[in-house]
């Protein structure tokens, strides 16, 4: 998933603005333009939502089992994510306004207030709303066909929305301009509370400590949100490659359904990842590499941000214009960054050590 998270802010990064696509694609840019937009964006922060929600409940489990009272825990929920939003607060102001450890750090104080000591019964909520959701799905599907059907206007293009402190030509005036796009930026992450609660709930079900005893319900979620999370973003992802000709109101009404629809990008990635650990015998040595960084992917996340900073920003290497495409510099750059952290948290892992920003967390935790 921090591949996924590479790939879609590396880009953010070079292109100065969101989505981050090539505007009039040619050749194999239309390839990476579509593959982006279907399986990319706005589907890979979901995420790690419900992998959040997920380890909020298994962080109480274990201060439980180690003899804590319920308000100790809960204390320490409180201050694991008062500190996140500390982290984020100082990740945004240095390094990248599109911040989620703050957002997940708020999530977190509401989840740990109202969601995690709630019975059963009450948590069966979530899968009301997301079966609402699936619903609000399938009414954008509709306005969308009916919206590119009807297309009448000329052509119009995905054109990346700005961020000014991207495009900054000095890091003093982009750290002035991350200090109003971050609190707005933040503000849109709280939503993802539902994403977040989602993960809650299978943390209560122990469905990822034992997948292969949930074979059937992972393959479920896993074909029913992937077929909505690409089904959604695949006409937008035909207009990002050049495939498909429609004006700008019927553009603005596929990329609403995109946005929304990505959401089910968080359960079904969740899913389709604990099947092939189902299916997985030996611990091979790319699995405990890529598995070494899961256990530091706050480092790892942090550590992409430093990189895209001395690769991309205009005032540093800037190689996403000094190269011929755009698209392909951040597609290099976030497999290359991405790989030197795969190897980074490998090489830690062997000299047990949890990784800097893990370390520090826990420092002040505790």
């Amino acid at each position: 998933m921090l591949l996924l998270i590479g790939l879609a802010n590396s880009a953010n990064f070079a292109f100065a603005g969101q989505p981050g696509v090539e505007t009039a694609p040619q050749g194999f840019e239309r390839i990476l333009n579509f593959l982006k937009l279907t399986f990319v964006d706005a589907r890979a922060y979901p995420v790690f939502a419900v992998m959040f929600g997920y380890g909020l409940v298994q962080l109480a489990r274990r201060q439980r089992s180690s003899g804590a009272t319920p308000g100790a825990v809960r204390r320490i929920l409180m201050k694991r994510n008062a500190w996140m939003i500390a982290f984020g607060a100082v990740h945004a102001t240095l390094l990248y306004f599109g911040d989620f450890l703050g957002a997940y750090g708020i999530v977190g104080i509401i989840c740990t207030l109202l969601l995690l000591n709630r019975g059963d019964k009450f948590h069966r909520i979530i899968i009301g709303i997301w079966a609402l959701e699936v619903v609000y799905v399938v009414w954008l599907a509709i306005q969308g066909a009916i919206a590119a059907l009807t297309s009448t206007g000329p052509a119009h293009a995905i054109v990346n929305a700005p961020n000014p402190s991207l495009a900054a030509s000095s890091y003093g005036a982009s750290l002035i301009e991350r200090l109003g796009e971050y609190p707005l930026h933040t503000a849109s992450v709280i939503p993802f509370v539902m994403v977040v609660w989602l993960g809650i709930w299978a943390a209560r079900k122990h469905i990822l400590e034992n997948p292969a005893a949930h074979r059937t319900l992972l393959t479920r979620v896993a074909v029913v949100s992937m077929s909505i999370t690409v089904l959604g973003g695949l006409p937008l992802a035909l207009v990002g490659a050049g495939w498909l000709h429609v004006d700008e109101a019927a553009v603005g009404s596929l990329s609403m359904l995109s946005h929304v629809s990505g959401m089910f990008g968080g359960p079904g990635y969740v899913a389709l990842f604990g099947l092939l650990v189902a299916r997985i015998t030996t611990l091979s040595l790319p699995v405990r590499a890529i598995s070494a960084l899961g256990q530091r992917s706050m480092s790892g996340y942090l550590f992409q941000s430093v990189a895209w900073m001395g690769l991309l920003a205009p005032f540093t290497l800037d190689l996403g214009h000094r190269f011929g495409s755009t698209a392909y510099a951040a597609l290099g750059c976030a497999v290359a960054v991405w790989l030197v952290s795969v190897i980074g948290a490998y090489l830690m892992s062997r000299r047990s050590y949890r990784g800097p920003a893990e370390t520090l967390l826990r420092r002040l935790v505790y």
